[in-house]
């Protein structure tokens, strides 16, 4: 499974659990519009680093952080390489 779909599973996942209404994910969804809230994205990110063996969040100091959903796939796909 690549980072994106990998991402776009936890999303789901999480929303499910967290019984939050996600928000359709495209690129250009705004990441506090996409109806998780930030334990929500605690759990994802926990996630992700378990499956796709990278953390990006403590990676660099100088990082900016994703804004949309599309930057935060991008962050994942980047920090892989």
């Amino acid at each position: 499974m690549n980072a994106r779909d990998e991402i776009i599973a936890q999303f789901k996942q999480v929303a499910i659990e967290q019984d939050k209404h996600l928000a359709p994910l495209g690129d250009d969804l705004a990441l506090i519009d996409s109806g998780l809230d930030s334990l929500c994205f605690a759990v994802v990110v926990a996630r992700l680093e378990d499956s796709l063996g990278v953390d990006p969040f403590s990676a660099d100091e100088d990082l900016r952080f994703p804004v949309t959903f599309g930057d935060f796939v991008r962050f994942y796909e980047n920090a892989a390489r």
